[in-house]
């Protein structure tokens, strides 16, 4: 699977009170993510606290995504560090585990020139032959990939697209001229997804469709037929959960609104902790005003 459109759900990754991973959670989650009619899954992405999980863990988490989704929608999974080498493994791993793409994050705390992450993408498709996103996310990485090295990865037939998370419309507009229709410019931030969707993009690698996949999907879905007007409702409909998911650093936000309905999540590991008792009365009360919560 080398098109990617529509509405991706960067995944949580679901704990048990111990801290352990909750494998039966995450199956759960993966079967209400289809019947609610998500374009794909991506877990072990940010949202899916990957820098505390172990590399069984890894393992196990790819394989229980890729066995329920039993090839209803494909599995992104998300295999970037700040090492090539590990990368390289990560994806490796992922690809024999049945993942359809690898969603590889810019090198972060390193901070490599533009040159360092041509080469550092150029290694990873070069070595393992699956189709690759780029995760450009300046806000947690301290490294801009800038358009210009984007069009160097042209030429490599792998790298498919980008989930653009540098919050510059200008450089996703960019972007989007630059590669030409046939590359999948993703939005990675929920709130401007429409507007990406407006210039050419392809969909969204969202955070807030955890909890609201119908809705995100169908937004995308009116948006990539050209239903502009439905897909406006949709999006000023779930403006305030764009606030409210991002009220404390992601998944803090989402994760304990899972908790609130009951779904999954469970707790998350340090260092990311509870929400804060003014942001918590905060989320819920959005959740509120939208139905979400009672």
């Amino acid at each position: 699977m080398t098109n990617f459109a529509g509405a991706f759900t960067a995944m949580v990754t679901p704990f048990k009170p111990d801290g352990s991973v909750d494998f039966e959670g995450l199956r759960q989650n993966v079967e209400f993510q289809i019947s609610n009619g998500i374009s794909g899954l991506v877990p072990l992405g940010t949202t899916g606290e990957s820098p505390t999980v172990g590399d069984d863990e890894r393992a196990e988490i790819i394989k229980t995504v890729v066995e329920t989704a039993n090839n209803s929608v494909p599995v992104i999974v998300g295999t970037g560090t700040n090492s090539t080498r590990t990368t390289i493994e990560h994806t490796r791993q992922a690809k024999e585990l049945g993942a359809d793409a690898a969603l590889i994050v810019n090198p972060y705390y390193n901070k490599p020139t533009q040159e360092g992450l041509f080469r550092h993408f150029r290694a990873v498709a070069t070595k393992v032959d699956i189709p690759i996103i780029v995760y450009n996310i300046k806000g947690r990485t301290a490294v801009n990939v800038e358009t210009s090295t984007m069009a160097r990865f042209r030429g490599i037939k792998n790298i498919v697209g980008v989930k653009e998370a540098s919050g510059d419309l200008k450089q996703m507009k960019d972007v989007i001229a630059t590669m030409g229709p046939d590359f999948d410019v993703l939005s990675g931030d929920d709130n401007m997804t429409l507007d990406l969707m407006k210039a050419g993009g392809k969909g969204v690698i969202s955070v807030i469709s955890n909890l609201l996949p119908r809705q995100v999907s169908d937004m995308c879905s009116h948006a990539l037929n050209g239903n502009w007007a439905e897909a406006e409702k949709i999006n000023k409909y779930l403006a305030p959960m764009f606030k409210a998911a991002f009220i404390e650093t992601n998944p803090i936000p989402i994760k304990t609104a899972m908790s609130l309905v009951g779904m999954p999540s469970g707790p998350l590991r340090l260092p990311m902790c509870e929400l804060m008792p003014e942001s918590l009365e905060s989320l819920k009360q959005s959740m509120k005003a939208m139905g979400v919560l009672k």
